[in-house]
């Protein structure tokens, strides 16, 4: 598994894997800007995720989520973790729970 010291470079390193998609957390899905696309959780997997957490200010705590959609597009998500997560319905909480990476 490839690892990250930054949140700029694991997006960088994504991107340079397919990963061109930027996705923004709803409420009970996922929404990209770019084409207009909407992915609720059965739309989804979560092909990898990356914690970074801020040495100094934990504002700076986020979790990147590395997304295929069923027909095979591929984006990123980037969500803060802890007092600044956002409010999501039980079954995006579960499609986003952070597991363990082998």
């Amino acid at each position: 598994m490839q690892s990250y010291d930054t949140l700029t470079e694991a997006l960088n390193g994504l991107r340079d894997q397919g990963f061109t998609r930027d996705y923004n957390l709803k409420n009970d899905r996922l929404t990209c800007q770019q084409d207009d696309l909407e992915l609720h959780p059965g739309d989804f997997d979560i092909v990898n995720v990356f914690r970074f957490e801020g040495e100094t200010d934990p504002g700076d705590e986020a979790v990147l989520y590395a997304v295929e959609s069923k027909d095979g597009q591929k984006g990123t998500l980037v969500d803060a973790y802890g007092p600044y997560s956002e409010a999501i319905t039980p079954e995006m909480a579960e499609k986003l729970a952070i597991r363990q990476q082998d």
